[in-house]
């Protein structure tokens, strides 16, 4: 029997294909098809509003930029306390590298009056470069590392040097010979306040001793001078803080006073009584060589105060006004001796007593009938005056054209100049070093070229 309700009006759905039940598991999200799970959110996080730059300045609090500090990686250990200035003020006396010069003499004292040196370079034998090093004679912008060995250029004024040395060994009166070297600047600190100081009883006016500096003075007179002193022995009595032997060396005396710089003073006293003392058939004393360099920071006012914060004049410190005895001649040297001075062209400070007791020095020499008076709208320091009244002048000018062919020629026997040295290359440089001012010779043969 047929239905009753028509199949034609039946809403008959389409059964549905394999793609489409694929699609329809795919849509399904994952909370469907299980009720648990682990997994993190999939949803990408609101992204912030980016400021604009017309919006204003940042919120107080709020920071603006933030830079990270790049930090230094240290690799090694950090240099140790004084490595840095030891390695900056070390000295090179010596260039392996460097040619040996054949045929070059050493300077010794049968030759140091030789003519025939004049113009030429001579080396400096190895006792001599320690006695020197031990005074602190070479400093590190010298030129020294850039040969084999130390030497030196024998001009005209180093045969008088020698000549003065001899007239010293040879005279039967004890000659004492007192010069101050002058110089242009690059032809060849004691005052400077950096040292403890303080004063020294029973002096009118007050004299101011430097402990430290005194002790470091002994050692170096230790260190230079030790052949010497070694053979020397004490024979006069002292009052010294410390007890010591009757009979002990010189040498041995100094070192005990470097030791300790509050006997320093009072070791020194009795050093240069020793030295000083007649000669005897007993003891016999050598003459002395007293020489002080850049004798222009000890004629001014020092960095030192008084009591009354006032400044201290450089003569009434104990160790200057020692040196200026000897070279004005207060202090006499019984077994004679050599006070030599140099002055110092570089950051030189003013002193218009100096330079006048310089300029008047060398119009007495000169025999010149009018001897240059102080300015009368200068103030002069007496003292000064007074301590070079009698004191005689050295001058060193700049190379002349030999002396010049003669160092130039060193340089290229070194290896360190390699040009061919002829009249035309000396007299080029020679020009260019400004008439001939040896530093400024090597700075333009030697030191540009490397």
């Amino acid at each position: 029997m047929p239905p009753p309700t028509c199949l034609r009006c039946l809403p008959i759905r389409p059964a549905p294909s394999p793609r489409s039940v694929l699609l329809c598991h795919i849509a399904l999200p994952p909370a469907q098809t299980a009720s648990f799970s682990a997994t993190t959110n999939l949803s990408a996080a609101v992204a912030k509003k980016r400021p604009n730059s017309h919006t204003g300045p940042p919120k107080r609090g709020v920071k603006a930029l933030n830079i990270k500090k790049t930090q230094r990686i240290k690799s090694g250990r950090p240099p140790a306390p004084g490595e840095r200035k030891a390695l900056r003020k070390r000295i090179v006396l010596s260039n392996t590298n460097a040619l040996e010069v054949q045929g070059m003499p050493d300077l010794s004292d049968k030759n140091v009056t030789d003519a025939s040196l004049v113009c030429r370079v001579v080396g400096i034998p190895g006792l001599v470069v320690d006695s020197l090093r031990a005074v602190e004679a070479f400093k590190p912008t010298q030129g020294w590392g850039l040969f084999r060995r130390p030497a030196a250029l024998v001009r005209k004024e180093t045969l008088q040097l020698g000549r003065y040395i001899r007239e010293v060994e040879t005279a039967e009166d004890k000659k004492t010979i007192r010069r101050v070297v002058v110089g242009e600047r690059g032809t060849k600190d004691l005052t400077i306040g950096h040292t403890e100081y303080g004063p020294l009883f029973n002096t009118n006016p007050t004299q101011y001793v430097q402990k430290t500096y005194t002790a470091n003075l002994l050692s170096q007179i230790s260190k230079a001078n030790k052949a010497v002193l070694s053979k020397l022995q004490l024979f006069q009595q002292h009052d010294l803080p410390i007890p010591i032997q009757s009979n002990i060396s010189l040498d041995r005396l100094a070192d005990l006073g470097a030791r300790d710089p509050d006997v320093a003073y009072p070791i020194f006293q009795a050093l240069w009584a020793e030295l000083t003392a007649p000669s005897t058939k007993g003891a016999v004393r050598p003459p002395i060589l007293f020489t002080l360099d850049g004798i222009n920071q000890i004629m001014r006012n020092s960095a030192y105060l008084s009591t009354d914060v006032k400044s201290i004049h450089a003569h009434d410190l104990a160790l200057v006004r020692h040196f200026i005895n000897a070279l004005s001649g207060a202090q006499a040297l019984p077994n004679g001796g050599i006070v030599l001075a140099a002055t110092c062209e570089s950051g030189k400070p003013p002193s218009s007593a100096l330079e006048l007791a310089v300029a008047q020095s060398e119009a007495r020499m000169a025999g010149a009938e009018e001897v240059p008076q102080p300015h009368p709208y200068k103030a002069m320091d007496q003292r000064v005056l007074d301590s070079m009244r009698d004191v005689e002048v050295l001058r060193l000018k700049g190379l002349d054209k030999d002396e010049a062919r003669g160092i130039m020629e060193y340089y290229a026997a070194s290896g360190m100049l390699r040009e061919r040295v002829d009249e035309g290359l000396v007299a080029e440089k020679w020009t260019l070093a400004g008439g001939g001012v040896v530093g400024e010779l090597e700075r333009g043969s030697v030191r540009m070229r490397i």
